[in-house]
């Protein structure tokens, strides 16, 4: 059982490869101020570090991230929310931007915010009972985290729009043939390594 008091994002580096992992399952690994403010200092320190040339982003158990806490969002007024919206949109630019490889091995559940997330990174893999995400419209919000302009561009805009519009969940299959994720895989995190090592070499 992971305490209350442990960090909500946790760091493993082997040679040249970061793990960045999501650490509050029980929580669904909620992408809240908190957990973005850690993961800006996180990324950060990964991405200005020389030695790292990979940086692989997973969740815990069945759970990669569920995207914003819904809760967090209600109690913030017009002011905040654009703070918020800004500091996440910065960040996952900031991702997209990297130098570094950066792939999201996607673990299970990837939900709104968590596959703006995922959609900022280089490549995708997903485990094959992976669910995939935006479920904004059926909440009356809208995701702000840039990916409402990055999935038309990797997958044909018909299908962006349907997803968005809808807020169907998709399953890994559906997903790999979309062009959404680059690789289905039992072992995502395993196979997000293997395709890091491959392309460092």
């Amino acid at each position: 059982m992971i305490a209350e008091d442990s960090p909500s994002v946790v760091t493993e580096v082997s040679d040249s490869i970061a793990i960045v992992r999501f650490n509050r399952p029980a929580e669904r690994n909620p992408l809240s101020l908190a957990t973005l403010q850690e993961l800006k200092s996180t990324t950060s320190a990964l991405f200005s570090c020389d030695k790292v040339q990979a940086v692989i982003f997973t969740g815990t158990d069945d759970i990669f991230a569920s995207g914003a806490n819904i809760r967090e969002l209600a109690q913030l007024d017009s002011e905040a929310a654009l703070k918020f919206s800004k500091f996440g949109q910065d960040l996952f630019q900031t991702i997209a931007d990297a130098r570094q490889l950066t792939i999201a091995a996607i673990n299970g559940y990837c939900m709104g915010g968590a596959l703006d997330l995922a959609l900022a990174c280089d490549l995708r893999v997903a485990s094959s009972d992976a669910v995939l995400a935006h479920p904004g419209a059926r909440l009356g919000i809208i995701t702000g985290w840039g990916g409402t302009q990055r999935l038309p561009r990797l997958i044909r805009r018909a299908a962006a729009l349907e997803l968005y519009l809808t807020a169907r969940r998709i399953l890994a299959d559906e997903a790999f043939n979309l062009g959404l994720v680059t690789r289905v895989s039992d072992h995502p995190l395993r196979t997000a390594r293997l395709i890091a090592r491959e392309c460092l070499q």
